[in-house]
């Protein structure tokens, strides 16, 4: 394809070059920064002309291309052909669902386990196991994960039986959904081991990032031939494919007939902070995109960083009925503070500072950019189960519950600034995953049972069960261990034998 050759460095430190097989292989940075590429390629008219003209899975090898510049247009396309080729419902990755005239639902939940992860963890796999033959053929690659719910699994499907690699996922034992946990405790493959930990995601995910930067432990790995990589979207190969949804959106709107000279608004229910960074990345590659909308739940930390300029950790956190949002870490923040600034020393500064005091304070310039860039508000349970209830009533459209809270937000951007112009709203994970919560906002009988009430939801709703999700009721529990938030080192030891 021609593309020019793309090299990535660490946030926190810019004097060092690498391969993009590198650092999926990698996954995260020696000093704990995340690889971001030197600079966003940018299409022209006639790329996105041409990507209009292609299906999802060719849409995604053009994209993708431009960003791991040292795989081959052979392994570009035995990635994505695996990850994509007869594994979403039919084989459409992101359909978009018109809400109305002006909101398109970009569903992205059509994949093997009813989650957006499914997007990026499908092919995740293909990009780690090309890139480690590149690198240094031969070790044994150990992905760890930490999951607030719908990561773990999608992580699991995606990595298991793959060939000389293991896969160990930690997940809040107490935070995520019935199903959510049905889903991991239940996974096949010889080569997964899941974990519940007595903590929240936060403590899952600084406990993962500790191991990926102890010295004594990467030594011990590389002695036994092994090496770590990350599913989380701390590695770039996790973020990358996200990039390319928001574009295929923008191209099956203008393929619809969409007038979109003025652009478009994009929301996007928001955690760790990366499907949201995919869509600013798609916008730096020349979508016309107009406004990111960041939605979250209760834990609204990213709502008071955008408004004020400062990210405080320290508050009060909330398990929440959208519990993949639950995280007051935003961990993929840190690339839009790179991106924004262009300084990884001024980054490192206040990731330092986020690590010491749990806040940092962002100057003037970067604040006015981000707020330039992004709205952020948050909504609470009983508005997502509003909202629920209303777009249901209104539409005959069923949403999650994280979808919910960014149909709801997105209500309350237009209602603040009056911008009717077309909007996508990302809708991350099928509502049949969280099926008590969203029974409760469209009936007043909810059974106890999580399979009952599954059962209730299709019946009031006359919605399909994804299969995934229905055949679940025969799966055998597989793993039911929790530890403690300070045991992730010992399990990982443990469970590699070493």
């Amino acid at each position: 394809m021609g593309c020019v050759k793309m090299e990535y460095l660490s946030t926190r430190n810019g004097d060092l070059r690498f391969s993009s097989a590198y650092v999926i292989a990698q996954g995260i940075s020696e000093e704990g920064g995340l690889f971001v590429p030197e600079n966003i390629p940018v299409l022209s008219a006639e790329d996105f002309g041409a990507l209009c003209s292609m299906k999802y899975i060719d849409r995604a090898a053009f994209i993708l291309k431009r960003f791991l510049t040292d795989f081959s247009d052979e392994e570009i396309r035995y990635c994505v052909n695996g990850a994509y080729a007869g594994t979403f419902d039919n084989d459409d990755p992101a359909p978009l669902f018109n809400l109305n005239e002006n909101v398109g639902i970009l569903e992205l939940w059509h994949g093997p386990t009813c989650a957006f992860k499914d997007l990026a963890l499908q092919i995740l796999p293909y990009f780690v196991t090309t890139a480690e033959k590149k690198i240094s053929g031969g070790k044994k690659i150990v992905i760890l994960v930490a999951t607030s719910g719908d990561t773990g699994k999608a992580a699991l499907e995606g990595f298991k039986d793959v060939p000389n690699t293991d896969i160990i996922v930690f997940y809040p034992s107490e935070g995520v959904s019935a199903t959510q946990k049905l889903q991991m405790a239940s996974q096949e493959g010889s080569n997964v081991h899941v974990f519940g930990i007595k903590g929240n995601f936060d403590d899952a995910q600084s406990g993962v990032k500790k191991i990926f930067t102890d010295t004594s432990v990467i030594k011990k790995l590389a002695e036994n031939k092994m090496a770590f990589s990350s599913a989380n979207s701390i590695n770039w190969g996790r973020l990358a494919p996200q990039i390319v949804y928001y574009i295929s959106a923008y191209c099956d709107m203008l393929n619809s007939g969409k007038d979109l000279s003025g652009g478009f608004n994009v929301t996007v229910p928001t955690g760790n902070f990366g499907n949201i960074l995919a869509a600013y990345i798609a916008m730096a590659m020349g979508t016309p995109i107009n406004k990111l909308i960041c939605a979250s739940n209760s834990n609204n930390v990213l709502t008071d960083f955008i408004n004020t300029g400062i990210y405080d950790k320290n508050r009060s956190f909330y398990t929440t009925i959208s519990p993949s949002m639950d995280i007051l870490i935003s961990s993929n923040l840190e690339r839009m503070l790179y991106f924004l600034s262009g300084d990884t020393n001024y980054v490192k500064l206040l990731e330092d500072s986020l690590s010491g005091s749990g806040k940092f304070e962002v100057n003037d310039c970067l604040k006015s950019k981000m707020q330039e860039l992004f709205y952020g508000n948050c909504c609470t349970d009983e508005e997502t189960i509003d909202t629920i209830a209303e777009t249901y009533k209104k539409y005959g459209y069923l949403c999650d519950t994280h979808t919910a809270v960014a149909v709801g937000v997105y209500n309350k951007y237009v209602n603040d600034t009056g911008d009717l112009r077309p909007a996508v709203i990302a809708s991350t994970a099928s509502p049949y995953k969280f099926s008590k919560n969203v029974l409760s906002a469209v009936s007043k009988d909810v059974p106890e049972d999580e399979f009952y009430a599954i059962d209730a939801l299709h019946n009031v709703t006359n919605t399909s069960v994804p299969t995934p999700i229905a055949q679940l009721r025969n799966k055998k529990i597989r793993f039911s261990s929790v530890i403690d938030k300070t045991e992730l080192k010992n399990a990982v030891f443990k469970t590699l034998g070493l």
